[in-house]
């Protein structure tokens, strides 16, 4: 248990136990010191894709909980890795 007491654990909670936990005020506290984008985003590219793809795309971005734009970037950084 926190000092607060509740209760610490590492199982990943559901979107509705996250609302629940972060409601209360004192696990709205930020945790650590701030993290920033190591490196700065250039103007952005417009990029089109067929409906059908972009459905998948934000399905996968809401699964992973991230933007479709952070979504897009870490696929497209993986991808650059995995031919390097």
């Amino acid at each position: 248990m926190s000092p607060e007491g509740t209760v610490m654990s590492t199982d990943p909670m559901t979107p509705e136990q996250e609302y629940d936990f972060y409601a209360q005020p004192q696990n709205q506290e930020p945790q650590g010191p701030p993290r920033r984008r190591s490196k700065r985003l250039t103007t952005p590219v417009p990029v089109r894709f067929p409906p059908e793809l972009l459905d998948e795309v934000k399905k996968r971005a809401e699964a992973d909980d991230r933007s479709v734009s952070a979504w897009i970037r870490r696929a497209v950084e993986h991808e650059i890795a995995r031919s390097a």
